[in-house]
């Protein structure tokens, strides 16, 4: 009798781990989290992908929204997020600085597509000199694609990612404004990403007179520092991993400087050497 309880313990107690087992599902990062058809709470935080042409970038957010892959939720899967509506200066976010952009729980962790919705309180500040951005309507909506490697979920079963504002790419001459081709048309360009998927460069350029800009390229693609007016240090985060040429653009007389084979992991901060330049 007693083997025959002890068998049915042992067979109770390996259904219930089959049971809870489905209940469960490997995250973006590979973590193993809660059954994502479920509710998640979301954190998203926003930086900037830097442009040496403006000293400040405006930009009007009056909404965020995420797409869901479910079938029953109403508009369309679109699910609004809570966010602190008005204008951002994009480019305070400079050298790993970010800022909590928006949260929520979303009925799933399904996700498919990020929609910022910009109002038209749009400038930028080159030379003291403010300039607004023109929008046309089609571009009011900024629409990125969510796929398994640009979000993660944490062990907390958290939704987590982040929205990068690449400034230099989203701003183009217009020459149908006002100024006879002295305007400038706002057509943004997001990255999204996580610290799982990405890594970061990171160093310090001298001296400071040169006024450096840092660009770290890959295959077609460059991602813009502009060292810190202080010291000199400069970061670049969300890169994808891969083998980088990092090119160091003088200023004021100062010669410029080519790194080659500058290695990006995920999950990893590369540390450069300070970049001495030389006139």
């Amino acid at each position: 009798m007693n083997n025959i309880i002890r068998i049915c313990v042992i067979a109770l107690l390996v259904t219930s781990a089959v049971l809870f087992s489905c209940q469960k599902d490997v995250g973006t990062n590979g973590v193993m989290t809660t059954d994502i058809s479920k509710p998640h709470a979301v954190t998203i935080y926003l930086t900037d992908h830097q442009t040496p042409v403006f000293d400040s970038v405006f930009i009007d957010i009056q909404r965020l929204e995420v797409k869901l892959e479910d079938d029953t939720l109403p508009n369309g899967g679109w699910v609004n997020l809570a966010i602190h509506p008005g204008v951002y200066n994009i480019l305070r976010f400079r050298n790993g600085l970010d800022t909590l952009f928006a949260t929520g729980t979303l009925p799933t962790a399904r996700l498919q597509k990020i929609k910022l919705v910009l109002g038209t309180q749009n400038t930028a500040m080159k030379n003291g000199q403010s300039f607004p951005l023109r929008v046309k309507d089609e571009d009011r909506e900024v629409i990125a694609d969510l796929g398994s490697s640009n979000f993660e979920i944490t062990p907390a079963g958290q939704v987590l990612f982040w929205i990068d504002f690449d400034a230099g790419n989203s701003i183009q001459p217009d020459n149908s404004g006002p100024g006879n081709g002295n305007g400038y048309r706002l057509k943004s360009h997001i990255k999204i990403f996580t610290r799982s998927f990405s890594g970061s460069l990171e160093g310090k350029v001298l001296p400071r007179a040169a006024d450096a800009i840092v660009k770290a390229i890959i295959g077609s693609d460059t991602a813009t520092a502009i060292p810190d007016h202080d010291d000199g240090e400069f970061k670049i985060v969300g890169l994808t991993a891969g083998t980088y040429q990092v090119f160091i653009d003088g200023q004021n007389g100062y010669r410029d400087t080519l790194i080659t084979n500058v290695i990006i992991r995920n999950r990893e901060d590369t540390h450069m050497p300070t970049i001495q330049l030389h006139q």
